[in-house]
């Protein structure tokens, strides 16, 4: 994986240019940890403060630094879309890998499985799955869910590499020395669709720190938790765009546009990683 990045980073300006916007975005979940306020502190400073050398980004109408509140809500939304996409490409890495290798019933069944989510509206079981569990919707709970539906397309996708990968001389030659299945898709096949892993990890956090973000807005997740939709859902609560406080809004807007970019750019230079003839075209092949 570390030569895939060098490999990028040498011959990429979208990969370093995302890898540098995701790095701003990083360095500022970082700043979050030496926060002056907690993230629950309301009313400690002059309300609707524009900016200025005292208070980088302004005050909200609840007293609170805008600055240091970004931090947070960047914090915890990032760590939303990690938890997600980790525990989705888990699930996207078993079913994909043991049915493109495995084959058959077991292949019918979870490709079976894998449609039926796949065809599920999402938000609105996400709308229903809150009015259901209401006070028990907890942001890991939250987290199982979303996973629980953001991993099918990507499982298609491992399972057709896993197909070309069955019919290679080197699975055979793994069978033949007596391999267990579980060792040969481990040692052998998972190496090949790490780059596709490394992709749809980008993608799935767009897909579910944007769904975050429209829960949020909406109402629909703890309110209390200061997340990128929180600041907006607070700001639109207090009609800041109308009192004419528009950094409150424009501080979390910029900074999801920063981040979903960082996250595609990423995401688009992996995707010309993998495709042999972007990497020609590169090469001058």
């Amino acid at each position: 994986m570390l030569t895939i990045v060098r490999d990028l980073a040498r011959q990429n300006m979208e990969f370093l240019f995302g890898l540098l916007l995701l790095a701003v975005i990083v360095g500022l979940v970082i700043l979050s940890y030496f926060s002056p306020y907690g993230p629950s502190d309301l009313y400690l400073l002059p309300p609707d403060m524009p900016p200025d050398g005292e208070y980088w980004l302004g005050t909200t109408s609840r007293g609170q630094d805008v600055f240091w509140q970004l931090t947070t809500a960047l914090r915890n939304t990032l760590y939303f879309g990690i938890g997600v996409a980790f525990l989705s490409r888990i699930i996207s890495l078993a079913v994909g890998l043991v049915a493109g290798y495995a084959g058959g019933v077991v292949d019918r069944v979870l490709m079976a499985i894998n449609d039926s989510i796949m065809v599920i509206p999402q938000f609105p079981v996400l709308i229903l799955f809150y009015f259901v569990l209401k006070d028990e919707m907890t942001w890991t709970v939250l987290i199982v869910v979303m996973a629980s539906l953001g991993w099918s397309y990507d499982a298609r996708l491992i399972r057709s590499v896993a197909i070309s990968l069955k019919t290679r001389p080197f699975t055979t030659q793994s069978v033949y020395s007596g391999m267990s299945m579980r060792k040969i898709l481990v040692q052998e096949h998972l190496p090949y669709v790490l780059p596709i892993v490394f992709a749809t990890t980008m993608n799935n956090m767009i897909w579910s720190i944007g769904m975050e973000i429209t829960l949020s807005v909406l109402g629909f997740t703890d309110i209390e938790t200061p997340t990128m939709g929180m600041m907006i859902y607070w700001a639109n609560a207090h009609s800041a765009l109308i009192a004419g406080t528009w950094w409150w809004v424009a501080a979390p807007v910029a900074a999801i546009v920063v981040l979903f970019m960082a996250l595609f750019l990423l995401s688009m230079s992996m995707n010309e990683y993998n495709d042999p003839r972007s990497r020609l075209n590169r090469m001058g092949g």
